[in-house]
């Protein structure tokens, strides 16, 4: 199958090779041409632009960072979604609110182009491997086509409903994924100051039952202060603001959410920002270190 791909950082060129290795022929573009090269080495074929994408696929894929890059891709000038086929097929796997997702399938509607909103559940590595889990909103049949997409880049398919709530289920994800992670850094951050060796809280935390066990695969990192990004703590920061967003569209308050989301705000200004999310501990061990009359 021909499938276009807009969309190759972190995780969309893994996710786009994937595809390469399950046979597919790919049309791709990205902002910054050289993420594609070795797509094109493989054997895709660049696009210019997303319009060039959409004139040559019955299916694209999306995978951007934020909702406003979708929106520029979709319907910017040379966006796809006026130059895509009757009847074909849109699937958005960037992380966005779930109100943007049913805006996006009602343009797409409007032009007799199907769509599903399948944000994923997993960074880099899983990308890497092809154990992403995708979350899809969308109309049955629509989501049965994107399956051979789905078992080729992932593990395990959740269709949630109808469109925008493949988006919804990513936001409650990614809430509980960005406060956990800056719940341990305060705790990290408080036992420090108190003058608990680093290595000591490292030994004892991660893996207890009072820590996510997602941060237990965040250890090396922190430890080795290493913070090569399986996910920047810049889109940390931005999904939690659309998880603010989207709880203020249904009347639903989240103090905890906004208070993470203004210390990964904190942290992105200090320079944390293209750092993997992880790093929220070291911003907060390095403003606080021992105090002067722990032990």
């Amino acid at each position: 199958m021909k499938i276009g791909f807009i969309g190759l950082g972190i995780m969309g060129r893994r996710m786009a090779a994937n595809l390469q290795r399950s046979g597919h022929d790919l049309i791709i573009h990205n902002r910054t041409k050289v993420k594609a090269d070795a797509l094109v080495a493989q054997g895709a074929t660049w696009a210019d632009n997303p319009a060039e994408v959409a004139s040559q696929v019955g299916l694209l894929v999306t995978m951007l960072a934020n909702p406003e890059a979708v929106f520029e891709v979709a319907l910017g000038d040379h966006g796809f979604l006026d130059q895509l086929r009757t009847g074909s097929l849109w699937m958005d796997c960037s992380t966005v609110n779930s109100s943007f997702s049913r805006q996006m399938a009602d343009e797409a509607a409007g032009r007799g182009i199907r769509f599903v909103d399948a944000p994923v559940s997993g960074t880099a590595g899983p990308a890497e491997q092809a154990q992403l889990i995708f979350l899809v909103g969308g109309e049955e049949g629509d989501v049965e086509a994107c399956q051979p997409l789905f078992e080729a880049m992932g593990r395990q398919t959740i269709h949630v409903g109808g469109h925008g709530m493949g988006s919804a289920l990513k936001m409650v994800n990614n809430l509980l994924l960005g406060t956990a992670m800056a719940t341990f850094a305060e705790g990290v951050a408080l036992g420090h100051s108190l003058g608990i060796p680093f290595q000591l809280l490292m030994d004892v935390l991660p893996g207890s039952p009072v820590v996510a066990p997602f941060v237990t695969g965040k250890q090396p990192k922190i430890e080795a202060g290493q913070y090569e990004p399986d996910f920047p703590l810049k889109w940390m920061r931005k999904d939690l603001q659309l998880a603010a967003i989207t709880a203020y569209e249904a009347n639903v308050p989240l103090p905890t959410v906004n208070a993470a989301k203004e210390l990964f705000a904190l942290a992105a200004a200090d320079g944390f920002g293209e750092q993997d999310f992880s790093s929220i501990c070291q911003y907060l061990v390095d403003k606080t270190g021992p105090s002067a009359d722990s032990g």
